[in-house]
């Protein structure tokens, strides 16, 4: 009798799509991995946005939206979880995690896009993805079409050239905070990986790939290129502990906290201002300088179910992080209501 499995719908080129395989494989649930195509229309058109990856599980259905599938997968198997067992450090790796999806994406989108030299490579090799031969002109003739579309989404996503510089000093600062901490521990909730490193594993894995900002990775964050490496397949390691109450968390949660509260929540209350107020695009000062895109309804969900879940903390576990969170700037963030100007 054959194994019930997974099997994932993504592609190489898919910081969500990688994000999840590596999970399926640190918790050893039976996959197939599927670089999807045009054949595949059919399977994406099960769910309501058909966007990567999606998702068939072993009862036949098919789920995207990869953080909301990961707490699918917890509830489903117990063992090798990746949602740390004490709720303070839940929330933490949650926010974390939240912020890579929808801020550390930025950095992909940036890099990708904004030079010919990227531009010209990524088209090139995200065509012989679907492709898988055929020829040099209809991958090029595909290549031509997609990186059209993706340059003309650029403003739309924030990835312009006004806002270039602070993207590029956000990819810095953050590739610093990983090099730092991955030359002492692998992992920032115990001796385990959590949701957080699988989702900034995710963003990370597209900079490594690239030209411009795989050049730039091996330059500033040599060993966090390494340790990306290794995350990509933790299937062979063995189950490791959650911290332990009182155990000192590193200082890259602290340092990716404060990040959190000087620019990721000011961006996510900004476009909640501008849904709120029906704008077209909102400006942000982000690092002393101003930020501008169009607003995302998905990133008000995003803001609203952080302060849902921090809410639904137990009390005491609210109590105990809130320090933490008030000395990053984030607390009264998580607390603060957007009305309408």
């Amino acid at each position: 009798m054959q194994t019930p499995h997974y099997r994932i719908l993504g592609g190489l080129g898919s910081p969500y799509s990688l994000k999840m395989r590596a999970i399926l494989r640190y918790r050893r649930l039976p996959h197939v991995w599927v670089q999807i195509n045009d054949s595949h229309n059919e399977e994406r058109a099960q769910v309501r946005a058909p966007v990567i990856p999606v998702l068939r599980y072993p009862d036949g259905g098919y789920h995207n939206d990869s953080t909301p599938m990961i707490y699918e997968l917890e509830a489903l198997h117990a063992e090798r979880g990746v949602v740390p067992a004490d709720p303070g450090d839940a929330f933490l790796a949650f926010l974390l995690e939240d912020m890579a999806d929808e801020w550390g994406t930025k950095l992909m989108f940036h890099y990708r896009w904004f030079r010919e030299r990227d531009q010209v490579r990524m088209s090139e090799w995200l065509a012989y993805d679907r492709a898988q031969g055929g020829g040099y002109a209809g991958i090029k003739a595909f290549a031509d079409r997609f990186r059209d579309r993706q340059v003309g989404r650029m403003a739309l996503v924030g990835c312009t050239p006004q806002n270039a510089p602070i993207i590029e000093d956000t990819a810095r600062t953050l590739a610093a905070i990983f090099e730092a901490q991955v030359l002492e521990r692998p992992f920032l909730f115990g001796a385990r990986p959590s949701l957080a490193e699988f989702g900034w594993y995710g963003q990370f894995s597209q900079l490594i790939v690239d030209p411009t900002p795989n050049d730039l990775m091996r330059e500033i964050a040599p060993f966090t290129v390494r340790w990306l490496m290794h995350m990509d397949d933790l299937s062979g390691l063995e189950e490791g502990a959650w911290r332990a109450p009182g155990e000192a968390l590193p200082p890259a949660v602290d340092q990716l906290l404060a990040f959190a509260g000087e620019v990721y929540f000011p961006f996510l209350e900004a476009n909640a201002q501008a849904i709120a107020d029906s704008a077209e695009t909102f400006t942000v000062e982000l690092l002393g300088r101003p930020y501008t895109q169009a607003p995302f309804k998905y990133q008000v969900r995003c803001l609203e179910q952080l302060r849902r879940a921090f809410v639904d903390l137990p009390a005491e576990a609210r109590d105990r992080i809130a320090p933490r969170l008030d000395k990053a700037g984030v607390l009264a963030r998580l607390t603060k209501r957007i009305v309408p100007a």
